[in-house]
C-alpha cells in the first residue's frame, strides 16, 4: 500500500468504530445516547496519561525505567482521537477519505515519519515530555490548527520509536481491542479491563507479535478474556 492508502484504511476503520460506538451522524458532536463529544479534550487527557508512563516525578519513582512499548500504545490512542479529529472536521469540508489522506501526508513532519524507526532515548524523556504538553497546547488553546497538530503528534511518534508502519500494525491491533471492549461491556461498565494479573494493552501487545489480521487478533482476544480471572 501507498502511504496515502494507509493513512485511508485507518480512517475507514476509525469511521467504521465511532459509527459502532457513537452512531452514525457523530460528526455533528454527539453520541447516540446524546453525550456531548470533544475529541481535543479526548487527545490532551489521552496525553496526560502518556506523560504518565514516564518517570517525571522528581518525588517518586525517580529511577524507573520508560516502558517504552506501553508509550507507543498511548501514542496510537492519541491517534485514534486524531483521526476522529480529522473526520469531524472534514465532514463539513470534503469527507472523502482519499482526499483526507492526501491531506494528512502533506504535512511537513509526515516524511520523517514514514523513515525507518530508531530506538528511544531514555536520556530525552524531557525532551519527551515538552512534546507531549506542546500537543496539550495544541488542543486546549485557542486558533486551532490541525496541520500543526499532526506535525506536533509525527514529531513525538519518532521520537518515541513509532514510524507509519508500526503506527498502522499497532493501530489495527488497538481498533480491534476497543470493538471488543464495547462490545464486552466498556459503555456500561462491566467490561474486565484486567486479565490475569495483566491490562488488556499487554495481552493485545502479545498477540500482535504473531498475529495482525483483524478478524484473527479479535478471536485470540475472545480466547483470553474468556480464560481471564
Amino acid at each position: 500500500m501507498t502511504y496515502a492508502q494507509i493513512v485511508q484504511s485507518m480512517l475507514e476503520l476509525q469511521q467504521r468504530l465511532n459509527d459502532e460506538t457513537n452512531g452514525v451522524g457523530w460528526e455533528d458532536g454527539y453520541t447516540k445516547e446524546g453525550k456531548l463529544i470533544s475529541f481535543r479534550r479526548c487527545i490532551y487527557m489521552e496525553c496526560a496519561e502518556l506523560m504518565d508512563s514516564f518517570a517525571w516525578k522528581h518525588w517518586k519513582s525517580i529511577k524507573n525505567p520508560t516502558n517504552w512499548q506501553n508509550v507507543r500504545i498511548e501514542i496510537v490512542d492519541i491517534w485514534h482521537f486524531i483521526l476522529s479529529l480529522l473526520l469531524e472536521e472534514y465532514k463539513r469540508k470534503n469527507p472523502d477519505k482519499e482526499f483526507i489522506a492526501k491531506e494528512v501526508i502533506s504535512v511537513g513532519s509526515f516524511n520523517d515519519f514514514c523513515k525507518e524507526t530508531s530506538k528511544p532515548n531514555d536520556e530525552d524523556i524531557y525532551g519527551v515530555l515538552n512534546d507531549i504538553e506542546l500537543i496539550i497546547h495544541k488542543c486546549s488553546g485557542f486558533g486551532f490548527d490541525l496541520g500543526e497538530l499532526l506535525s506536533a503528534y509525527f514529531i513525538l511518534a519518532i521520537k518515541c520509536g513509532l514510524n507509519l508502519e508500526t503506527l498502522y500494525k499497532t493501530y489495527i491491533g488497538k481498533n480491534v481491542l476497543n470493538a471488543f471492549r464495547q462490545n464486552h461491556g466498556y459503555k456500561d461498565g462491566s467490561y474486565k479491563k484486567v486479565w490475569n494479573g495483566k491490562e488488556d494493552n499487554e495481552v493485545l501487545s502479545e498477540i500482535l507479535e504473531n498475529e495482525l489480521e483483524y478478524d484473527a487478533i479479535y478471536q485470540s482476544l475472545e480466547k483470553a478474556y474468556k480464560n481471564a480471572k
